[in-house]
């Protein structure tokens, strides 16, 4: 009889601590705006959406490896080397984030069209579904892409909220994140005003286009001359490095030094003269 007892009173206790020990982790909320979303959508931008984050760092990592087998062969010197295999390291990211803002900065003109084109067909008759479709052929260049993979996946599956939540992955942009949650929200709860709201929105983007290109345009001798002033002493020192003594300078400890503190400045100085010139974007509360 003890042994029952104690077994009960083991199994009451292990009952009692399992919500410590085994928390439900699938009833948590997936943590959003993370590293790894960021990096999703940076390659969606890009138009790298469909490569996987290893073959990423795959390349970044041959990429490093060259660049520091290169300057160990051309310049002999370990702290350069260093240097050279971190700059390879980020060349790719550097490059993705280049052209993933590029293209932010080309839709952020062309979503007030696509919700022109969208109120047009709503007002036209269209269903929804058949609104977003029609934006593969009718819409801004620069998204048709993006419109023809929602509508050839609607067409498989007829899921109108999935095939939004894909196409949000594919655009990855905030605006497109609130046009195509204001469909969702009056496909599902109905309404007849989603055709003022739509025009409400262009009205708001064509007015935050306007206002950014012109701060942008005002702005853009700062990020010139943080370029500059990157890249200017480096040339310096590569011309330089075609004298062998000072390739024997700087391979001292007191050379290594210099050229550690110098990357140091160089990188604190080149993110405080791109962070003054930059405006603030909107982050994607809608994925």
């Amino acid at each position: 009889m003890s042994l029952v007892l104690g077994a009960v009173f083991g199994l009451g206790v292990l009952l009692v601590l399992s919500p410590l020990l085994w928390p439900a982790r699938g009833e948590r909320p997936p943590r959003q705006g993370g590293a790894g979303d960021a990096i999703r959508d940076a390659l969606a931008l890009a138009g790298l959406g469909a490569v996987p984050l290893p073959v990423v760092v795959i390349v970044c990592g041959a990429i490093a490896t060259l660049g520091g087998a290169l300057a160990q062969a051309v310049f002999q010197i370990p702290v350069l080397t260093l240097v050279a295999t971190v700059l390879g390291a980020a060349l790719v990211p550097a490059l993705v984030n280049a052209r993933a803002q590029r293209r932010r900065i080309a839709n952020r003109t062309v979503w007030p069209d696509v919700v022109d084109h969208l109120v047009a067909s709503v007002r036209a008759g269209m269903s929804l579904p058949d609104s977003v479709a029609a934006l593969g052929e009718l819409g801004p260049a620069p998204t048709r892409a993006a419109f023809a993979e929602f509508d050839a996946d609607y067409r498989r599956n007829g899921n109108f909220s999935v095939c939004i939540d894909r196409l949000k992955a594919a655009l990855a942009d905030p605006t497109a994140d609130r046009i195509l949650e204001t469909l969702r929200m009056a496909r599902e709860v109905g309404g007849s005003d989603v055709t003022a709201v739509l025009r409400g929105l262009a009205g708001y983007l064509r007015e935050d286009a306007a206002l950014r290109a012109e701060v942008v345009a005002r702005q853009s001798w700062i990020r010139n001359a943080a370029r500059l002033g990157v890249a200017a002493p480096w040339l310096l020192l590569l011309v330089l490095a075609s004298r062998p003594e000072t390739l024997e300078a700087y391979d001292s400890a007191a050379g290594s030094t210099l050229i550690v503190v110098g990357v140091a400045v160089t990188l604190v100085a080149y993110r405080a003269m791109t962070a003054l010139g930059r405006l603030p974007e909107e982050r994607r509360w809608f994925r």
